[in-house]
């Protein structure tokens, strides 16, 4: 304990002299950090360390300082996300009060908070200095780098075409594969934007080029199916970005398929039932093995917490069963015809791998619309920010920090980590700085038009 002392008192000083670096240090504690249950087994609560920890003292720190200046930037607080982020929060802790399980709920929601408020509203004053967004992606995929190594030398004990022990050898740093490959492909294309980039110097594009075909290679070596997928839908996200197609047509295209999917989805769902592929180390047969929901146990497992949601949300439409809580309440709403071999009533294999069907049954009708609304702001936002930005160096980060975000939120579809330090930081690192950018190229836009209103 003494020996930890002055440790403590250097993060201390660090807290209250130099806010900027404890949250850079944070960053790069991130890739790396370990869970509690992992170090001290049997206790009755878990969280990250040295990071969560780190963070509350953040967000204390926060709320003094808050108290005693009585102000904070207005253009934050007033931002369209910040509010759609009131909702979401506010609406999170009403559902925490008559949860099923109030102190669970309530822990959820304290740490949902501490990320957002050291990564979103401490992360857009942060991001101010433009050099920050290069210290915060660099120290985070530098770190990853250290768990990337781990993960192979441990991999390569089974042999690399082993696709089963691509499910653990990240552990403990990451829990499973499709944490591990979900961040690979949330930093690709920031990787892509910077090597590709003529705009910055040599080293940096070799560097982020040296990163881009370590994250590459990891992602291919994951066999996360979710990460491939999400990788090539936020592709296809930039191609429509790049060539500046209008967002009616593309949104009634959208509606139309959507449409179509529900009108055959009997149809449907008997060509899925076609396909007997099982994962495999067979890159192409292991892709393959995405749309078997007739034998693959990691796709019928999905199918089952889904239908456990769905029914948890039938239940509790309005409220919920509270936030933090599906992993507790799930299991007797599991069918029996739904089970399959890695089926499990204590939720030790994940929670209910959606961030969309999660709220729902967590918090009603409204938890999933408030997650829902929330991305819409903020991908609304982003592309207005980035339509406005002249300089190539703001739209190139604009735009990565999207195709970033847009990674996660077609991840989020088949998973859920938000929960999670791992995913948190970088994804509300991301959202602050679009936001800081769209507060900095209005301002700019406003200073153009005074300059030229005529007296």
């Amino acid at each position: 304990m003494v020996s930890v002392l002055p440790v403590v008192l250097a993060l201390v000083l660090v807290a209250v002299f130099s806010l900027d670096t404890l949250l850079l240090l944070v960053t790069f504690f991130t890739p790396l950090s370990l869970p509690l249950h992992d170090l001290i087994p049997g206790l009755s609560f878990d969280m990250f360390l040295p990071t969560e920890p780190l963070m509350v003292g953040i967000l204390v720190l926060f709320l003094f300082k808050l108290a005693e200046q009585k102000q904070f930037d207005r253009d934050i607080l007033k931002h369209p996300v910040s509010l759609a982020l009131y909702f979401y929060l506010g609406w999170m802790l009403l559902t925490s009060i008559t949860s099923t399980m109030p102190v669970v709920s309530i822990k959820f929601w304290v740490s949902k908070l501490w990320f957002i408020v050291a990564f979103y509203f401490l992360g857009i004053l942060l991001f101010r200095d433009k050099k920050n967004i290069y210290r915060f992606i660099g120290l985070y995929c530098a770190a990853f780098i250290v768990v990337i190594f781990y993960a192979w030398s441990r991999h390569l004990g089974y042999g690399f075409h082993n696709d089963n022990a691509a499910h653990f050898v990240m552990n403990p740093f990451y829990k499973d594969h499709t944490s591990y490959g979900a961040m690979l492909a949330f930093f690709i294309p920031f990787l892509i934007g910077i090597t590709f980039s003529k705009d910055y110097r040599q080293r940096y594009r070799y560097l982020a080029g040296v990163g881009l075909t370590l994250f590459s290679m990891a992602l291919v070596l994951s066999y996360t199916r979710a990460a491939w997928l999400s990788l090539a839908a936020a592709g296809a996200v930039w191609i429509v970005m790049k060539l500046k197609l209008r967002f009616q047509p593309l949104f009634l295209t959208a509606l139309s398929i959507l449409a179509l999917v529900l009108i055959f989805q009997t149809q449907i769902l008997m060509f899925l039932e076609q396909n007997d592929q099982e994962s495999s180390a067979n890159l192409g047969a292991h892709l393959s093995s995405m749309t078997n929901v007739t034998t693959d146990a990691s796709n019928l497992e999905r199918i089952n917490r889904w239908s456990s949601a769905l029914r948890m949300f039938e239940e509790k439409p309005v409220l919920g069963w509270g936030p933090g809580t599906y992993m507790f309440q799930y299991a007797p709403f599991q069918l029996t015809r739904n089970r399959t071999i890695i089926s499990t009533n204590s939720a030790d294999g994940g929670n209910a791998h959606s961030e969309y069907l999660g709220p729902l049954a967590e918090s009603g009708v409204l938890g999933m619309l408030s997650f829902i609304l929330l991305v819409a702001v903020i991908v609304y936002i982003a592309v207005h920010a980035y339509t406005r930005a002249k300089d190539r160096e703001v739209r190139l980060i604009i735009l990565s920090a999207i195709i970033g975000l847009i990674t996660y939120l077609v991840h989020g579809f088949l998973n859920n980590f938000l929960d999670t330090d791992k995913a948190a930081v970088p994804f509300w690192g991301f959202v602050a700085m679009i936001v800081m950018f769209d507060i900095y190229t209005k301002k700019e836009e406003a200073n153009k038009r005074a300059i030229k209103k005529p007296e």
